[in-house]
């Protein structure tokens, strides 16, 4: 499921460079795709230790990308509800994701792609040496939509149903 969607505009976070981005968020019960994932993020360590690390191994959960949702945020807040029982990612890239949908036609209209809908995403990993932190970075390559539902986060309601109850009568058309 996606959240957090920046993927038609780069977007920036705290001041650093603008990126395209997307949390992906994996439910817990899918093991084998948590386990693929596992596994591509044990490579990416496993190549930065002898590439970018000098033989240094860091502690696997200080540079880990995935994340379980049913942790709390670094300030102690609750994540919400769409991140229970779920893993996630935070994807990013420096160009923009290719964007499809489920018939792999392209997806033009920003409005199609939202937080909240599923799909499936291309992404590779790679260990990152910056300023003395160490890492496993998560890129984002490409975007499948394949389902609609609820969207995510934005607290915006849709104009149609704000103006639902609104009654003009004969005289106000």
């Amino acid at each position: 499921r996606f959240s957090f969607l920046h993927v038609f505009e780069p977007h920036s976070f705290e001041g650093a460079a603008s990126k395209y981005s997307a949390v992906l968020l994996i439910p817990k019960s899918d093991t084998k795709l948590v386990e693929a994932i596992q596994k591509a993020i044990q490579l990416a360590y496993d190549a930065a230790v002898t590439e970018r690390w000098g033989g240094k191994k860091p502690l696997m959960d200080k540079v880990a990308c995935l994340h379980d949702g049913d942790s709390p945020k670094d300030d102690g807040e609750d994540r919400g509800e769409a991140y229970k029982g779920m893993y996630f990612l935070n994807a990013k890239s420096s160009s923009q994701p290719g964007i499809v949908d489920k018939s792999r036609q392209p997806i033009i209209d920003p409005e199609e792609l939202y937080s909240g809908c599923w799909g499936y995403a291309s992404i590779a990993f790679s260990g990152y040496d910056s300023n003395g932190a160490r890492g496993i970075s998560c890129f984002l390559n490409n975007i499948m939509k394949t389902k609609d539902d609820e969207r995510l986060g934005s607290g915006k309601t849709s104009a149609a149903d704000d103006f639902a109850d609104v009654d003009f009568g004969d005289d106000e058309l």
